[in-house]
């Protein structure tokens, strides 16, 4: 069976998300806390897309190419 996914899959610390970051690399974030979640915490990375993890398949085209996309949750 072919691989549906034409990308890599893989885990990063946020210590090497902020890097990239930092350096300039095309990365985008992507908030996929609960709406519950989200609006309880204080804690919310500026300019990051939010897209529940239950709705990021529906939204997946939305998300600029070329880019490394970091998702994140509690």
């Amino acid at each position: 069976m072919r691989n549906p996914i034409p990308y890599e899959i893989s885990r990063m610390t946020a210590d090497d998300a902020y890097g990239r970051y930092q350096r300039g690399e095309p990365i985008i974030f992507v908030d996929s806390r609960n709406p519950q979640a989200w609006a309880e915490s204080a804690e919310k990375l500026p300019r990051a897309i939010r897209i529940p993890a239950e709705d990021v398949r529906s939204h997946v085209r939305g998300i600029p190419r070329g880019h490394t996309i970091v998702t994140y949750c509690t």
